[in-house]
Parts: structure tokens; C-alpha cells; sequence
């Protein structure tokens, strides 16, 4: 499915489920369709000279930081959180939804910082000017459907050479996890980094399964139960996994719908199974990034 089907069916099924009126739909939509023809404008951006002089700042247990990846052909602005001492650390790269760099991806990047890892997570609308260039979440989701998905992962990739060059940790112990529009990336990104060893796809579309063979990284794929649109791929991903020989496990929760782990999201959210979910992740991750 092109990114642009994949974003715009989000809408839709945002109105289908009840969560946005009609009348939010239309509007949202139009937002996009414009985007998508090149007549969005963002509001100018100061966030990139704030990002790119990297101040960090110092929480009671891990530091935060706003370091910049330098890509092929763009830099990545990036938020990340380490523990305050330790080297030859885990990594992971946490893949934001389609709303951009928001206070729930910051605070997963927190939460890994917490338990041992070194997390960051790239702004993926860094080529438009950074999340905080759009004035709502419509207009910053409009702006992903401008940016290719072979430059989604040149960034992504470049922010894996950020964490592997850090100090803190051990290249060899990289993995990424992602949520939504992030999942599906997450998936894209082992297909094209085999320096990735474990991934924790959330509720992530399938990477082309002619990919598949490519995938060095042992997978968790995780699912909510009332996910129909994610989920009718789930058989052909299973199918395909097994049939190259890769690690692979999947875990769908039942009564859990898309989206179940963003606690700020009281529409979506699912306490018991972001919990239970969250457990998995961690699990999974110091098992193959150990």
C-alpha cells in the first residue's frame, strides 16, 4: 500500500470508529489532499537551530539530549535519553506515529533510558522543518505523505549510524521499536539495516514481503485485537517470516484496538494491554539486544 492510501484510511477509520465527526473528517481530508498536491504551508520553524545546538538537559536518572543525524542527503532531528553512567549499552530507535514527534514518543524514549537502554527518536518531518512546523497534528501527518518512504528510511538509517557512534553504546546491541505509522517503518527499516538485531513493531503495516529474506532482526510483532485494518496482514507476514527461517513471534490482545498503547490518546488507549505489551517489549529487547 503507497504511504499516502496508508495515512488517509487512518482518517477515515479515525470517523468510522466515531473518535472525529463527519465534519472533522472532511477537514482533516482536506488537509491532506492539499498536502498531497504541494498546496499546504507550514508555519516557520525555529526548532532545527534549537535541536542542532544539542543542549541536554539532566533528569534524577538518565540525560536528555536533542542530537542532530546527518543523512545522505538531510540531518535528523532527534530526541534521545541515556542512562547517566554506563558504556557498551543496548540501543534502541523508537519510530514515532504519524502525527510526528509528539510527548508520547519522547516519554517511550524516556521510559527505555529508565530500564538500561540508550533511546532515540528521530522527527521524520525533519525534511519539512520538524514536528513543531505545523500547526496541528492534520497538517503534520499531511506533511509524511510529501516524504517518500525510501527517504523515511535513509533517515531512519542515518539515526541508527547516530546511536551506534555514541559513546554509550555497543553497536552490536541495536533495535528499534515502533508504534503505528512507526511499526510500519520499523518493518521497513530491518528490511534495509541488517545492523538492527531485534525489533518490536507495534501495530505496524507489513514491509513488502519480497523484502522479507533481507530481515536480520529477531521480531516481536505486537497487535490489538480489534485492529481489522493492520491485522488482515498478520497471516501473510507470519506465512512469510516463517518461511525465510526468521525469529519471529506475534502477540495480538484482544479487546485492544489500534493505536492501544499511546496513553494520551483516551480514545485508542488500552491500560491493561499497553501494560502487558510494554512488558513483552522489554523482554524481548534485552533478550536479543543482551
Amino acid at each position: 500500500m503507497e504511504l499516502k492510501d496508508y495515512l488517509r484510511d487512518e482518517i477515515l477509520e479515525e470517523a468510522d470508529l466515531g473518535y472525529i465527526s463527519p465534519e472533522e473528517r472532511d477537514r482533516r481530508l482536506a488537509v491532506f489532499d492539499n498536502a498531497s498536491n504541494g498546496s499546504m504551508t507550514a508555519v516557520a520553524s525555529a526548532q532545527a537551530a534549537g535541536n542542532a545546538a544539542q543542549a541536554e538537559a539532566a533528569e534524577s536518572d538518565i540525560l536528555t539530549s536533542r542530537p542532530v543525524a546527518h543523512g545522505k542527503e538531510s540531518d535528523v532531528m532527534t530526541y534521545m535519553a541515556k542512562p547517566k553512567s554506563g558504556a557498551g549499552l543496548p540501543g534502541v530507535v523508537v519510530v514515532h506515529e504519524n502525527k510526528g514527534l509528539v510527548p508520547y514518543v519522547e516519554d517511550v524514549v524516556r521510559r527505555l533510558a529508565r530500564e538500561g537502554f540508550v533511546a532515540v527518536a528521530p522527527d521524520l518531518l525533519s525534511r519539512r522543518g520538524g514536528t513543531g512546523s505545523f500547526s496541528e497534528p492534520a497538517e503534520a501527518t499531511s506533511a509524511l505523505a510529501t516524504i517518500s518512504r525510501e527517504e523515511l528510511v535513509d533517515d531512519l538509517i542515518a539515526t541508527v549510524s547516530l546511536l551506534a557512534t555514541d559513546g554509550s553504546v555497543q553497536p552490536e546491541r541495536i533495535g528499534v521499536i515502533g508504534f503505528c505509522f512507526g511499526g510500519g517503518m520499523a518493518w521497513r527499516l530491518i528490511t534495509k539495516d541488517s545492523r538492527i538485531k531485534a525489533a518490536v513493531p507495534f501495530y505496524g503495516p507489513n514491509p513488502p514481503l519480497e523484502d522479507v529474506p533481507d530481515i536480520q532482526a529477531s521480531v516481536l510483532a505486537i497487535y490489538g485485537g480489534l485492529d481489522d485494518r493492520i491485522n488482515a496482514g498478520i497471516d501473510e507476514i507470519t506465512a512469510s517470516m516463517e518461511q525465510n527461517d526468521k525469529v519471529f513471534e506475534k502477540i495480538v490482545y484482544p479487546g485492544a484496538e489500534h493505536a492501544f498503547h499511546n496513553d494520551t490518546n483516551p480514545d485508542r488507549y488500552h491500560p491493561e494491554a499497553a501494560a502487558l505489551a510494554w512488558q513483552r517489549a522489554l523482554e524481548w529487547l534485552r533478550r536479543w539486544l543482551a
